[in-house]
């Protein structure tokens, strides 16, 4: 993971386990992908289903491109666990 959209859940560098077309529920941690932006790939929370996609925003608001900017994101996968340097699960 790069980048601070996500402190204080995941930092800049954490390393962690993605489940590929895990389900998602609203508040899990998901790698999201925007029509918009489709060679990029965020790690963001999912909030609520937003038409066919998610409303997903960072949790560190002054630090995250999100839904509020770009719209629905499709979920690709689901983050459970971090692996590094503090393994965990991930809430």
């Amino acid at each position: 993971m790069r980048g601070p959209s996500m402190v204080p859940t995941l930092r800049d560098r954490d390393v962690v386990l993605l489940r590929l077309r895990g389900r998602a529920r609203s508040r899990d941690v998901v790698l999201v992908r925007w029509a918009q932006r489709p060679e990029q790939l965020s790690v963001k929370r999912a909030l609520r289903r937003d038409g066919a996609g998610w409303h997903v925003e960072g949790d560190n608001n002054f630090g995250s491109t999100d839904s509020r900017e770009l719209g629905p994101a499709e979920v690709l996968g689901v983050i459970r666990w971090r692996l590094w340097p503090n393994p965990g699960r991930v809430r």
